[in-house]
């Protein structure tokens, strides 16, 4: 059976964004590298010198887990969003936390801007927003498709 192994972002300030991530809502930093490497047969586009953080729960090694990768290079190419290109952000991602203390954790350090808020069937849901514009989900208790 297939499972998430993890969500790619390409951050426009990657302090900020692992700001978000590690501070805010609370992730470990897994790995931290730059490479000097030319990633182009992989994402479409040259790098010289990507700077690649993974974040996840280092208690849960099999959880999914977020890539805030910065091409080294600037800009993606033309600041466009192409199909199947590396482009900023992305649509949603979505973390089982204990959603009250990550939105008041966020809150203290001011991100992640004003939650929206509903009862789910478990508890609290909420989204805020990261430093990237990226729409970032927080449930209570995992469900079980």
């Amino acid at each position: 059976m297939p499972s998430l192994d993890h969500v790619a972002i390409c951050p426009a300030d990657l302090a900020a964004a692992l700001h978000f991530y590690r501070d805010g809502v609370g992730l470990d930093v897994l790995f931290d590298v730059t490479f000097d490497a030319n990633f182009e047969g992989l994402l479409g586009v040259p790098t010289d010198h990507p700077h690649i953080v993974f974040l996840g729960n280092r208690e849960h090694p099999d959880a999914g887990r977020i890539e805030l990768i910065d091409l080294g290079t600037g800009d993606p190419p033309d600041g466009r969003t192409a199909a199947g290109l590396p482009h900023r952000g992305a649509c949603l991602v979505s973390f089982h936390v204990s959603v009250d203390e990550t939105l008041q954790r966020l809150a203290d350090l001011g991100l992640g801007g004003p939650p929206r808020r509903v009862l789910g069937p478990y508890g609290p849901v909420a989204v805020v927003v990261d430093p990237d514009g990226v729409m970032v989900e927080f449930v209570s208790q995992p469900v079980a498709y």
